[in-house]
């Protein structure tokens, strides 16, 4: 109609703009606050980790503690913020800089005070007590009350009602605890400093104080080992111990933590090893070290706490095929007490590369547990080069056997390592062995292989004496491929058994071959194998926890006993 009006162009414009604009802001105004957000985060974790570097505390941050948790300083309870794995405070982040201020934390050496280096008092910190721990007081549970309550030792870890911490409490001497006979002290360190600036060395006078029980403990960790729960136990063993014991072998080489031997008396420390086997070898490597640099008399004696996928070794020393959390940090430590000592055999494994030009030096492994050639060896290879691509898919135990399996069923119809036995040549002793259709040979030091396998004593009603890992002998057995590999993993069928010996010489005449020195595989051309007796071992020997395997094998030798007693009662 000629009436109405038409809205003006600039009106259309003016519109327009405002839809645009507001698409703009819709759009940029959740990147600029996400953006924000995230530079927040980072200045945040700048300055918590400025703080985590200059602090006394061994501070560790975390998304989400596992039980109720109150702040030591604000008393508030908190789900994130820090914990420090040496005294065990836990504070939320804002009160970082108020708890390095207030609370002092482990300390690894006393200072020269003029305090009595023997009297060293009670370390108490309030709240956040362990679940299930009792006041020594009244002796009814603590830490109860959903607040901050409530008092633990971090040396003793005794505990202690708010109403029942007295005078004489605070003031009481430390015993160090349950675990005070694993503990170095901070007093015995600080002594030890004061001899060395007096040059006076003799330990022993001052290890008397500390009793004829003290065997005090060193930690070595793979914090990378297994399912990578070494970062944790380093924690866990650090409140239970003086942190100057724990190491994480990733960031100390043992060469260098077992260094702390030499400021012990003689014969006196002990070693716990939390790894795979890998890592018991490295430490094992160490002490051997030692003993080239005439420190003898502090070799330790080495336990293990079993954290990779194979632990065989850990099987047959007592210690279980796998830790997984199940058993508290404190009990691991009982039965390191509770353990025995015994040998280990170690073993020499020289290859010498065959061709007149070959100017390289032959390769020198050390033997714990076994040397092979063959289908288990070529799994292990096909196994390790598929971790070094991608390390991060193989942190799961049951993964990595499930990898284990899809490459033995693989080998089973590819069948690589076929004729065997037209392909080397077996000595034990000096003497060569005629041998059947084999694809693969396994030269054993200890009972257990393949994962938790008795694979010399095998199965049956046939007697075999027992293979023991400290009589100077190699078990020596072959398998017919994967599948009788598999077969005799789950007691279906036995190994074909060569003999036992205390030198073995393989030649490997043609071709290339997989071989494996205790899990560390390797593509091998033609060569000759010489394995020798090296050294020994001193080990300890957990008898708490065995397999069914275990149990008969020690009735056997109790039988055996019992029958050279009655033997000898008869003669006399």
């Amino acid at each position: 109609m000629e009436g109405e009006k038409r809205p003006a162009p600039y009106e259309g414009l003016f519109a327009d703009g405002h839809l645009v604009l507001w698409t703009l802001c819709s759009v940029l105004l959740p990147v600029f606050i996400t953006f924000w957000c995230s530079l927040q985060r980072s200045r945040r974790q700048l300055h918590r980790r400025d703080i985590f570097r200059k602090s006394k505390h061994g501070w560790r941050d975390t998304d989400l503690f596992s039980q109720p948790t109150y702040c030591c300083v604000c008393a508030q309870h908190i789900l994130l913020g820090a914990f420090c794995d040496c005294c065990g405070l836990r504070v939320d982040e804002g009160c970082l800089k108020k708890a390095d201020k207030r609370f002092p934390c482990k300390e690894i050496m006393l200072k020269s005070d003029g305090r009595a280096l023997d009297a060293m008092p009670h370390h108490w910190i309030r709240g956040n007590v362990p679940l299930c721990s009792y006041c020594v007081v009244c002796k009814q549970q603590c830490g109860s009350q959903p607040k901050l309550c409530d008092y633990r030792c971090i040396w003793c870890q005794k505990t202690v009602h708010d109403e029942c911490m007295k005078n004489s409490l605070k003031n009481e001497k430390c015993d160090f605890g349950e675990f005070r006979n694993l503990i170095i002290p901070p007093s015995y360190l600080t002594s030890i400093n004061q001899m060395r600036k007096d040059r006076k060395m003799d330990y022993g006078v001052l290890a008397s104080k500390l009793g004829k029980q003290w065997t005090p403990l060193i930690i070595l960790a793979n914090s990378r080992s297994g399912t990578n729960m070494g970062e944790g136990l380093l924690g866990e063993f650090r409140i239970l111990l003086n942190p100057v014991q724990v190491f994480d072998v990733t960031k100390t080489p043992p060469i260098k933590a077992l260094q702390l031997c030499t400021l012990l008396p003689y014969h006196s420390a002990r070693v716990l090893v939390c790894g795979g086997d890998g890592t018991v070898g490295w430490v094992l490597d160490a002490v051997d070290e030692m003993k080239i640099k005439g420190q003898e008399k502090y070799i330790p004696q080495v336990a293990v706490l079993p954290l990779g996928t194979g632990n065989d070794l850990s099987n047959t020393l007592g210690w279980g095929t796998g830790y997984a959390g199940e058993v508290p940090v404190a009990q691991v430590l009982r039965n390191v007490m509770e353990a025995d000592a015994i040998r280990l055999d170690r073993w020499k494994v020289q290859v010498t590369n065959k061709g007149y030009y070959n100017l390289r030096k032959p390769k020198e492994f050390t033997m714990n547990n076994y040397f092979s050639v063959g289908p288990d060896a070529l799994m292990a290879l096909n196994f390790h080069a598929h971790r070094e691509k991608a390390p991060s898919l193989f942190s799961s135990r049951i993964l990595n056997k499930a990898v284990y399996l899809f490459y033995g069923t693989r080998d089973c119809l590819v069948q690589e390592c076929k004729d065997l036995n037209k392909k080397v040549e077996l000595e034990l002793d000096g003497e060569r062995v005629e041998l059947p259709n084999l694809e693969g040979i396994i030269v054993l030091n200890i009972g257990y292989w393949g994962g938790g396998c008795r694979l010399w004593e095998g199965m049956g009603d046939e007697t075999y004496p027992l293979a023991r890992h400290d009589d100077g002998l190699l078990e020596v057995v072959g398998v017919y491929g994967s599948f009788h590999c598999a077969q005799i993993q789950v007691k279906l069928a036995n190994p074909f058994r060569i003999g036992q010996a205390h030198t073995v010489r393989l030649i490997l005449k043609s071709s290339m071959m997989p071989m494996q020195v205790d899990g560390e595989p390797w593509a091998q051309g033609p060569c000759t194998v010489t394995i020798t007796h090296k050294t020994h071992a001193l080990m300890l020997y957990f008898s708490g926890e065995q397999t069914d395997d275990d149990i008969s094998s020690t009735s056997d030798q109790e039988d055996i006993k019992e029958t050279e007693l009655t033997d000898e009662e008869t003669q006399g």
